[in-house]
């Protein structure tokens, strides 16, 4: 009884709006982050003859941009990939039907949708969502506590870790990579030269091998597996609900405590430690887990501002945007490969980094304006409209 209750709560206004907000945030985030770096091309405008202003402004903002947003976007929107599967998953449940093997299928969905994406971008998250994905259903019918401790498990980084012990042990261990360079070299030299086809071949296969390998080397894997547990926790818990602000005072609390030290930590450790077999791996480790510090402060700080402050209305306002991120996460790729690669604009020879800034906010406000206008008229934005019809297709 008390998780029907806890369910039907869950279907009440509150609860989606408060995610829907936090989705358009992260997504948000995530496409002024890939404006400046130009869609993973990386390739700007000679600065040697710019003002100094404008030197103090593109170094501001990168650095600044990449400390808000950096590894903290992408896992508040994977923590929420874990959450609406809960929600999805439980909705079924309550009227009697096995949701598991329809979101197998789901996710086989997403695979697809993500290699459209990524034939224009090549570190889209979408294809990497749907094959770490598997893990909330093989994991959804087991108790709160071993979730929980699947996903600290994952957190720690194991393998990571194993490198950093073994290279502590054995003076001769390298810690082993994925060797990608020949496959980032293609996909620049498409980005820097390619037309419209000879850019989609590269990305949909060197540029996905490339991509999913660094989130491989990066611990992206471990960690988006983690997030996706831990979002399924918070709906079982119904932490969204306002109720249960006292457990994001908690929250907010051990991340604040937590981050600085690990932040710290992460940029003293190559001033102590020389050997690279350590020092990667452990680098890693320190760096994944104050991301996801930082990350728990942005999202327990905007559920406080949500419920408790007259940020309320202000908020309310981008809902529209959130319940649209897989359209506007995908519409981001396609216009950004258009701006900046060679088969496009190529404005990548024309835009520092505050014009690339300036150019992805206004980016936003053309996305939010349009998400707005789409939401008063119907019910689903239309990538996520085509997702649900093709999920429940008999």
């Amino acid at each position: 009884m008390e998780t029907k209750a806890i369910n039907t709560k869950l279907k009440g206004h509150a609860r989606v709006d408060v995610a829907d907000v936090l989705r358009g945030l992260a997504v948000m985030g995530i496409i002024i982050l890939h404006s400046i770096e130009h869609f993973n091309f990386y390739s700007f405008p000679d600065t040697a003859g710019q003002s100094a202003w404008l030197n103090f402004s593109d170094k501001a903002i990168w650095n600044g941009l990449f400390f808000m947003f950096g590894g903290k976007a992408y896992a508040i929107f994977a923590l929420l990939f874990g959450f609406s599967f809960f929600i999805q998953d439980d909705n079924q449940r309550l009227r009697g039907n096995d949701f598991r093997l329809r979101f197998c299928w789901r996710l086989i969905l997403l695979f697809l949708i993500g290699n459209i994406n990524a034939s224009f971008f090549t570190a889209e998250v979408l294809v990497l969502y749907s094959l770490v994905g598997f893990i909330l259903p093989l994991t959804c019918r087991l108790k709160d506590k071993w979730i929980f401790a699947l996903a600290c498990l994952l957190l720690i980084q194991p393998l990571p870790l194993y490198y950093v012990i073994r290279a502590c042990l054995d003076p001769e261990f390298v810690t082993p990579a994925i060797p990608t360079r020949s496959f980032w070299n293609a996909t620049f030299a498409v980005q820097s030269n390619g037309n419209f086809l000879e850019t989609i071949r590269v990305n949909l296969w060197e540029g996905q091998l490339a991509s999913l390998a660094w989130a491989w080397d990066h611990g992206r894997v471990f960690q988006t597996a983690a997030l996706f547990l831990l979002g399924m926790l918070i709906g079982r818990k119904g932490l969204f609900l306002k109720e249960h602000l006292k457990v994001w005072n908690k929250v907010l609390a051990g991340s604040l405590i937590s981050f600085f030290p690990l932040y710290g930590l992460g940029n003293m450790l190559p001033d102590f430690i020389t050997n690279k077999s350590i020092l990667t791996p452990l680098s890693l480790i320190i760096t994944s887990l104050s991301n996801f510090a930082f990350m728990l402060i942005l999202v327990s700080g905007v559920v406080f501002a949500f419920y408790k402050t007259n940020l309320h209305d202000g908020l309310m306002k981008i809902t529209p945007y959130g319940k649209m991120s897989l359209t506007n996460y995908i519409t981001q790729s396609i216009v950004g490969s258009m701006l900046y690669y060679n088969w496009g604009f190529a404005l990548h020879n024309q835009f520092g980094i505050t014009a690339s800034c300036l150019a992805g906010i206004v980016f936003f406000i053309l996305q939010f304006s349009f998400c707005r206008w789409w939401m008063n008229h119907h019910s689903h934005g239309p990538m996520e409209y085509i997702w649900k019809r093709a999920t429940w297709l008999k």
